[in-house]
């Protein structure tokens, strides 16, 4: 799950960094309005984490511009205004949760994957292909209904490959959605990823293959008898 966090604080900003990385998140961290709006516009985010208070732009302001360009990404407020009529501005103005400071970051990784699982994200709490399934919100694999273990972002390929059902996915499309700006990623990242899943896959006795399309990318599919 890849997440932005909009944050002038420098120091929130890398407790938020810090707790979620482990927790399976990608985070980058912006510390102005005008970069966050351009990190929106270039990549496509799983949620926003916006602080109220920015040196250029309030946080209400931008959240209203997003919403009016029709941008649905999910947006926590993250804020040292805890008042109930401060969280109802908050929400009325577009945002999908309100979390005040300080907040436990277990907490926050909590309610980034409650919006994830919203309808309105089309969002399924289980992916299936053959045998195989998968629970995006705990990144629990089954294959044959047996827990299959997976590394966190083999769980993040695999849930991507999933979700496009059986369309191919491009090589940058997977290493947006694993690695934040500031993370160093080799040339071949990727296919190595790939291919200790495609090792686990097959021993776990999954029915399914990905393939890889020369030029394109990947695509998962279910493995035809014969």
């Amino acid at each position: 799950m890849r997440v932005l966090c909009i944050e002038d604080d420098r120091i929130v900003a890398r407790i938020v960094e810090l707790g979620l990385k482990p927790l399976g998140f990608a985070v980058d961290c912006v510390t102005t309005a005008e970069d966050g709006e351009a990190a929106l516009s270039a990549i496509s985010y799983d949620a926003v984490i916006l602080d109220r208070q920015l040196p250029d732009a309030d946080g209400m302001t931008v959240l209203k511009r997003l919403r009016s360009q029709r941008n649905t990404t999910p947006i926590l407020i993250l804020s040292s205004r805890s008042r109930t009529d401060d969280r109802i501005v908050g929400l009325n103005a577009g945002a999908d949760d309100y979390l005040p400071k300080p907040f436990d970051v277990v907490e926050l990784a909590a309610r980034l994957h409650a919006l994830a699982r919203r309808p309105s994200q089309m969002l399924d709490p289980e992916l299936t292909c053959a045998n195989l399934v998968l629970q995006p919100a705990n990144h629990t694999a089954l294959v044959n209904g047996e827990t299959l273990p997976l590394p966190r972002r083999e769980a993040s390929v695999l849930e991507h490959l999933l979700r496009s059902s059986g369309r191919a996915v491009a090589k940058s499309a997977i290493e947006d959605r694993l690695y934040a700006f500031d993370e160093e990623v080799s040339s071949n990242s990727v296919e190595v990823h790939i291919h200790h899943l495609r090792k686990r896959l097959s021993n776990a006795g999954a029915r399914v293959r990905i393939k890889t399309l020369r030029g394109t990318g990947y695509m998962l599919v279910p493995e035809t008898s014969g």
